[in-house]
């Protein structure tokens, strides 16, 4: 079931998204009189699921069966069909080869500009509905739990992390990302209340490119609730936070944790705070090192959750904010990509890795949330000067337009082919990187 859920989000996100791009070159199109022959959602190679074509209309409308992308196929223009036949006639005035290059620019900026524009609604929406809610790293006042990267690199537990390149970081969960998009090479810290300049070493970003959940949010060992059948559950009561197990300090819960894990089976001395009072007992570990509680989960109890509810005018200052800065933070992410050193290339993932950053549980917040940031990716992917996408067309209009000379059909018909090998070899590459991480 949870499959389902996972390619049934995958479906309707990429569905909307393509809608939108191809619509965007649809409506500039039409606006300025192209015939636009086709506009389909998903490839229609040999067959289609559905099509339809309206009375007096010069366009049809259907759906493919290959769900790799979709189309809008514009009369007089050399795309991914490479329709020779059509180019060789001589052109009409309906024709998008006959219109003057600043209309043909807009036809192919078009989608990736409906692009941005959804992207910006939805994030003005999201946050208009939902809010916004996250921890500022300044207040995660316990510093970060560290995982065996990020303790090889020079990090300790309980830092408290300032600044990378004396940059401040201002969302805790934001840490890693911004290390490895930035390329960091150091990084200001908070320990022991001391302040210091923790130098990076860069061969290290390779390594933290591809291993997750390098910071951890450190916090009190608290119970929430006690199992009944558990033998501590009259020593143990709700609302305790553990300050020592026989005289170690143990009031982080990732301490506690590893205390626990190597004292299985034995009775333990815990100190605990309650209701503003220090008691003792002795508490029971089990053979798999625990002890029968609920650990407190809500992170208000221990931090200050930064909140914001925002107005209809304050969700779309946000939302276009918010947008910008994604779209600022994925060319930097994209930097990477193309630097064979920094070993991102390894990262590049298919439908299958989109598949997996969707949750098994159906949440609209998360889903519109990642649905917006793939609408600014597959903007930003389409602005690469690559001929078979529309940063390569756009590429070739502004040759036109500085030069004041059209390239020929047949440097188009080669750019397109040339193009087309180059996104067959990213698929690949993206292709290849899933299968191989589904066998690692």
């Amino acid at each position: 079931m949870e499959t389902i859920i996972k390619i049934a989000q995958v479906v309707l996100a990429l569905s909307i998204l393509i809608l939108v791009h191809e619509f965007g070159h649809f409506f500039f199109a039409r606006l300025f009189k192209i015939r636009v022959e086709k506009f389909y959602l998903f490839f229609d190679a040999w067959f289609s699921i559905f099509k339809y074509k309206p009375k007096n209309s010069d366009t049809e409308y259907g759906i493919g069966w290959l769900p790799l992308g979709g189309y809008c196929k514009i009369s007089g223009m050399i795309d991914e069909s490479m329709d020779k036949e059509a180019m060789s006639r001589e052109p009409q005035p309906w024709e998008f080869r006959s219109k003057p290059a600043w209309q043909r620019f807009f036809v192919m900026f078009g989608g990736v500009f409906f692009n941005f524009i959804l992207a910006i609604l939805i994030y003005s929406a999201t946050l208009f509905t939902w809010g916004e809610q996250y921890l500022k790293t300044q207040d995660a006042i316990y510093g970060v739990q560290c995982n065996e990267l990020a303790l090889e690199m020079g990090f300790r537990h309980g830092d408290k992390i300032i600044a990378f390149d004396n940059e401040p970081v201002e969302r805790f969960n934001d840490l890693q990302i911004t290390l490895a998009r930035n390329q960091a090479k150091s990084a200001t810290i908070i320990r022991d209340g001391a302040e210091i300049n923790l130098e990076l070493d860069p061969a290290y970003l390779p390594a933290v490119l591809n291993t997750p959940g390098m910071f951890s949010l450190r916090f009190p060992f608290q119970v929430a609730s006690t199992d009944p059948a558990s033998p501590n559950s009259s020593k143990l009561m709700k609302g305790d936070r553990f300050l020592t197990l026989d005289s170690t300090n143990a009031q982080i819960y990732q301490d506690v944790a590893a205390i626990l894990s190597q004292n299985k089976g034995k009775t333990m001395r815990a100190t605990i705070l309650r209701e503003g009072y220090v008691v003792e007992t002795d508490i029971h570990v089990n053979d798999e090192g625990m002890i029968g509680i609920v650990l407190e989960g809500d992170q208000s109890k221990f931090f200050n959750i930064t909140t914001y509810q925002y107005s209809v005018t304050g969700a779309v200052a946000s939302g276009f904010n918010k947008s910008t800065s994604t779209i600022g933070n994925y060319i930097k992410e994209l930097g990477l990509i193309f630097s064979p050193s920094t070993e991102a290339y390894k990262s590049v993932g298919s439908f299958i890795s989109i598949g997996k950053i969707f949750p098994a549980s159906w949440d609209w917040y998360i889903f519109w949330n990642i649905t917006a940031f793939l609408s600014i990716m597959l903007a930003v992917l389409n602005l690469l000067p690559i001929p078979a996408l529309d940063g390569g067309h756009i590429m070739f209009l502004f040759y036109e337009m500085i030069t004041r000379r059209k390239p020929s059909d047949k440097v188009m018909e080669y750019a397109q082919i040339a193009g087309m090998l180059v996104l067959f070899a990213i698929m690949f590459l993206a292709f290849g990187n899933d299968i191989y991480r589904l066998f690692k």
